[in-house]
């Protein structure tokens, strides 16, 4: 992690004073709005309460092409982005705030649009030729820069929960996988993870895992497509690439466990061993 970066978001808080908690009405309504919230425990509840504070005191929200950004929508954000740190958070003492969220140091601003994002795109071919086009995304998280989320598919977080999908939770864990340097499908594990000598070993075990499930669910979609065998629920741009499969597999593993579990037991396992430990940045 960047220890300057680290230090000025420190001073900054210092300098805004006492992080204020989020106002008991407006948790109350922001819960009540998410079944994978409500779902949490308690213990689990006051955690993220806790956490989404403070990344509210941190973070820089910005709205596009005309889109405001209320109390609500900031709150919706932080809770859903933080819900993956919530296990690490576990001992940390409140009011303090907590070190888990050093996994989202790398960036302050959240912006988000009314709609579709037209992003510009380009790449440089075998001749060295750069061609450039656009593409409409729903959001993207950029290596040490902001988040961009559409807010009309951030408000259907509770209507898309059957079919596992999360933009805010997609994008965040996204960050998660960049702590490392690069955006791979592997996140920078904890030491010892799932017995492991060291984070070579570690890294081999995790793509292992994760491989293993990626060639299984391309398949499943092959055989779906051309000889209609059973559909797959999960969002298919899954097969993108082990980093797309990540993220999108976080997605079902935190809004709809029951259902992930049915298809991706193995995940599950690996994915337990990962958020629910002591995050590897405080190892």
């Amino acid at each position: 992690m960047n220890s300057v970066l680290h230090w000025l978001r420190r001073q900054r808080q210092h300098l805004l004073g006492p992080t204020r908690e989020v106002p008991e009405t407006l948790w109350q309504t922001n819960l009540s709005h998410y079944p994978f919230l409500i779902a949490l425990t308690l213990q689990e509840q006051a955690i993220l309460r806790h956490l989404s504070t403070h990344f509210l005191s941190e973070k820089e929200f910005h709205g596009a092409n005309g889109q405001q950004v209320t109390d609500a929508a900031a709150l919706a954000v932080a809770t859903q982005a933080c819900l993956p740190l919530v296990h690490w958070s576990r001992g940390e003492k409140a009011p303090s705030r907590p070190h888990t969220l050093d996994w989202y140091d790398d960036f302050v601003g959240i912006i988000l649009y009314p709609g579709a994002i037209r992003a510009r795109r380009h790449y440089r071919d075998a001749t060295g030729l750069v061609h450039e086009y656009s593409e409409t995304i729903a959001g993207e998280a950029m290596q040490q820069g902001p988040v961009v989320l559409s807010w009309p598919d951030v408000q259907q977080a509770s209507d898309t929960v059957a079919a596992g999908h999360n933009l805010v939770i997609h994008e965040f864990v996204h960050k998660l996988d960049m702590c490392d340097g690069q955006a791979d499908g592997v996140p920078p594990l904890p030491r010892g993870f799932l017995g492991t000598r060291d984070p070579r070993t570690a890294r081999r075990t995790w793509l292992a895992h994760l491989q293993v499930a990626f060639d299984r669910f391309r398949e499943q979609i092959n055989l779906a497509e051309r000889f209609g065998g059973p559909p797959v629920w999960l969002n298919t741009y899954g097969t993108q690439s082990l980093t797309e499969f990540f993220a999108v597999t976080c997605e079902a593993y935190f809004v709809n466990r029951d259902r992930f579990t049915e298809d991706f037991g193995d995940l599950v396992l690996l994915f337990d061993a990962f958020f629910k430990h002591r995050s590897a940045l405080m190892a």
